[in-house]
């Protein structure tokens, strides 16, 4: 995808590390943004996701959810089955999996209904069921596992409304960011590097690709 001034961009989740490193990567084109800083989305809430979109108009090309959270209200990652908090990990899955839901379901149709229109959104490989092998993260890994499988349906049914049509779960890898720094040591990319790894994933993506989970660098990651 050739970022030229014609290409329509959405990138939800605008103000984060990765998203801002991406909205300068998508600089080239007519790049639209939200988030919850600047603009009081709260993926949490369907009448604020919906009225969000209906202030928006398309179509677009290629819509990026580069939104997500590690710890949500101060809950820190459980490393054991006794550490389970039931409020911590329905909010995981309200932010996490929810969240895109919802925008799959209110932006989804201000895609292009023809030729290539893309929907991204940021995964983790630690939401990978067959290659979790140290446990822990329960919450977080179980809602991204939950996302993986939207992504994989919503590819299903947006292939019926355009055969071009690409949905996919990206890992960007290992980045720092303010949300990661208890969790990630120095040898963790910045995110100007995800966003170029991001990006060189994004212009290979093709539509055989849909329903897919690839990482940073466009190996497929297994569910």
């Amino acid at each position: 995808m050739e970022l030229k001034p014609h290409v329509r961009v959405l990138l939800v989740g605008a103000s984060g590390g990765i998203g801002g490193a991406l909205a300068e990567a998508f600089a080239g084109a007519d790049l639209t943004t939200l988030s919850r800083s600047a603009d009081g989305l709260d993926l949490t809430d369907e009448a604020s996701v919906a009225a969000a979109a209906r202030a928006i108009s398309g179509p677009f090309d290629l819509i990026f959810d580069a939104t997500g959270a590690l710890e949500i209200a101060g809950h820190r990652p459980e490393k054991a089955l006794a550490r389970i908090d039931p409020a911590a990990m329905a909010a995981q899955f309200a932010l996490n999996a929810t969240g895109p839901a919802l925008l799959l379901k209110h932006f989804g149709p201000k895609l292009k209904r023809q030729g290539r229109a893309v929907f991204a959104t940021l995964s983790a490989r630690v939401g990978s069921i067959g290659d979790n092998r140290l446990g822990g993260w329960i919450g977080y890994r179980a809602a991204k596992a939950a996302l993986n499988q939207i992504v994989r349906t919503a590819a299903v049914e947006m292939t019926r409304r355009n055969p071009d049509s690409i949905v996919v779960a990206l890992h960007p890898g290992t980045v720092r960011t303010a949300l990661t720094r208890r969790y990630v040591g120095e040898a963790a990319m910045p995110p100007d590097v995800a966003a170029e790894n991001l990006m060189r994933v994004l212009h290979a993506l093709r539509p055989q690709h849909t329903g897919g989970f690839f990482d940073q660098a466009f190996k497929p990651i297994p569910w």
